[in-house]
């Protein structure tokens, strides 16, 4: 059996598990800046994380890095090491650990259902698992995101005296919104923030249909009515967005399903889009898996926990510190 913290630390090898400060040994999930960071000495993750921590921090953010593919195993002091889709973002993973025969899995983000701008999430079954637990409520119960992007491009032909300054987090979110207008039929040009650009643009390279898009500058941001904005959350409200005419400010997060949270963010058209599991994939994961134990963290504890106590389900809290809100 593998010892695990409340810190994610991993005793027999002396790693940790996106640490939240700088440590001799990173294994990290994904690239969200709460998972993250940087100045690690050495930082094992997929291929797309590190290549997009580089892109955030730059290429000396480590001081080394080991690529770890998808299903390959590597032995450090006895632990098998494995990495397996997540589908929360590009290159998100769940990491797999394995002693003895003993396998813990660690879930990080995830999301379950398919998702053209990452991989397809993996169902890996273990003798205990770490699961996150961000939307761990029933009232969380995400619709289809097509439903979602189809009210915003209803909008769009409706109100298309207005610019549709949509919010989403630079990185997965933003990419993942814009897949989701090109699969339903927007082609024209996707007006982004700067700080969506580079992420944007490693998103294409992989080969995600991003379709044309263009940043916003002085010269075309007050050009902008009847097109679609795309900017991180904090950018709708700042000084950034007040020469853009006409704005009809929207939102792609999970938490838009709290109404309440919508109208004190003034958002005018909430869309329910979210890359973590909502109620159902949690519960049908948590089943799926067939996990003797089962560890809850980053979020909702107390409600899974109960649903699990319901099922006759060996599951309790694992509370972890430094991780911000996000979807």
């Amino acid at each position: 059996m593998v010892t695990i913290n409340h810190n994610l630390h991993i005793s027999s090898i002396d790693a940790y598990i996106d640490p939240i400060k700088p440590v001799d040994k990173a294994i990290i999930t994904h690239a969200h800046a709460d998972h993250a960071k940087p100045y690690h000495k050495k930082v094992l993750a997929s291929e797309d994380t590190i290549n997009i921590m580089k892109l955030r921090y730059g290429d000396n953010c480590a001081e080394e890095f080991q690529i770890l593919k998808y299903g390959e195993k590597i032995n450090v002091n006895g632990i098998f090491i494995s990495l397996h889709p997540a589908g929360h973002i590009l290159g998100s993973s769940q990491i797999l650990l394995e002693n003895k025969g003993y396998k813990t899995l660690i879930t990080g983000d995830y999301k379950t259902i398919k998702d053209q701008s990452s991989q397809e999430f993996c169902l890996v079954k273990s003798h205990s698992i770490i699961t996150e637990a961000t939307f761990g409520l029933p009232i969380f119960k995400h619709p289809n995101p097509n439903d979602e992007i189809k009210k915003l491009l209803l909008s769009l032909n409706f109100n298309n005296n207005q610019s549709h300054l949509v919010g989403c987090y630079s990185l997965g979110k933003a990419q993942r919104v814009i897949s989701l207008l090109r699969e339903n039929g927007y082609d024209e040009t996707i007006y982004i923030h700067g700080a969506c650009e580079k992420i944007c643009s490693y998103y294409l390279y992989k080969g995600v249909k991003l379709g044309n898009l263009k940043k916003v500058d002085k010269e075309n941001k007050k050009n902008l009515i009847g097109k679609v904005v795309i900017a991180p959350p904090s950018a709708l409200k700042d000084k950034w967005a007040r020469n853009i005419p006409q704005v009809k400010h929207c939102m792609a997060s999970g938490w838009m399903t709290v109404k309440q949270r919508a109208k004190q963010k003034l958002i005018e058209l909430p869309l329910i889009i979210s890359d973590h599991a909502d109620w159902n994939e949690l519960t049908s994961t948590i089943k799926a898996n067939c996990a003797e134990k089962v560890w809850i963290t980053h979020g909702r504890e107390e409600g899974l926990q109960h649903w699990c106590d319901l099922n006759k389900i060996n599951a309790k809290a694992l509370y972890l510190k430094g991780r911000d809100e996000e979807d």
